[in-house]
């Protein structure tokens, strides 16, 4: 596979309104398999790390990736290179997952997984014995963190004081593990993301999340998906606000006017 063809591949996977480069090192590298120049528009992939088209795909997507939200920052400042920020971001990760999904449907890339029968099979083992297993343990441990609370509570001991210096627990972790426990996330997602669904407050969003999580989708795209929500009806409140402010101006403003005629009627 040459420089062409990985750009075209790229392209195929989504357009690009700005023109960009792919350039092939020729070297091997042990710091970065590759590196995007937002400066000049250029992909530099050290192609001589790769022992498979596959891998090198992965990792164009990844720096392609980086041009595409250079270009959408470009568009917002109408041409001017913005400064420079830190590059992987929530907003990184969701649309690099986004890419690597459209180029798996369109069997540009794979991970592979299936093809490896004994890395298959410690998978299975890591999301059942582990993940699975580490989520269910959380479950009980919120349980019991909230029984203590109780009995701290009936014994006129202080909780607080009981999870700083008897259970010796950070109380943010605590706090974090009861959340969990109340809410009784799927275990099968594992406990880092039990905690992120567990802050969503809604029950439908919650589901949702969730659902999103088992069907596969990366924690970072439903982070950002339900940050978009949340803005979406953040903006929907804020103007409902303002229509009510403004219906309100409108009344007081038209028992005025009436006044007003009132008064210019009787002279």
């Amino acid at each position: 596979m040459n420089q062409d063809q990985v750009k075209e591949i790229l392209l195929q996977i989504e357009e690009s309104t700005v023109a960009f480069t792919v350039t092939f090192s020729g070297k091997e590298s042990k710091k970065v398999n590759g590196l995007y120049k937002p400066e000049t528009q250029e992909i530099i992939l050290h192609n001589k790390n790769f022992k498979t088209d596959n891998q090198l795909i992965y990792t164009a997507i990844h720096e392609y990736t980086h041009h595409l939200l250079n270009e959408k920052q470009l568009d917002k400042t109408a041409g001017v290179q913005p400064r420079k920020t830190r590059v992987h971001t929530n907003e990184f990760w969701t649309k690099f997952h986004q890419l690597l999904t459209v180029a798996e449907e369109k069997d540009i890339y794979t991970i592979k997984v299936e093809e490896s029968p004994e890395l298959s099979e410690l998978t299975d083992q890591i999301r059942n014995n582990y993940l699975r297993k580490n989520g269910e343990l959380m479950l009980e441990f919120g349980k019991l963190l909230s029984k203590a609370h109780q009995l701290c509570e009936a014994a006129n001991i202080r909780y607080e004081d009981y999870i700083d210096r008897v259970l010796k627990m950070p109380r943010t972790a605590a706090k974090a593990i009861a959340k969990v426990s109340a809410v009784q996330p799927d275990p099968a997602i594992g406990y880092d993301n039990m905690k992120m669904i567990a802050g969503i407050s809604d029950e439908k969003k919650r589901n949702e999340a969730q659902d999103k999580l088992i069907a596969g989708s990366s924690p970072d795209t439903v982070r950002s998906m339900m940050k978009m929500k949340s803005e979406e009806i953040d903006e929907k409140t804020k103007l409902e606000k303002e229509k009510t402010r403004l219906e309100k101006s409108i009344n007081q403003l038209s028992t005025r006017l009436e006044l007003i005629n009132e008064s210019l009627a009787s002279l």
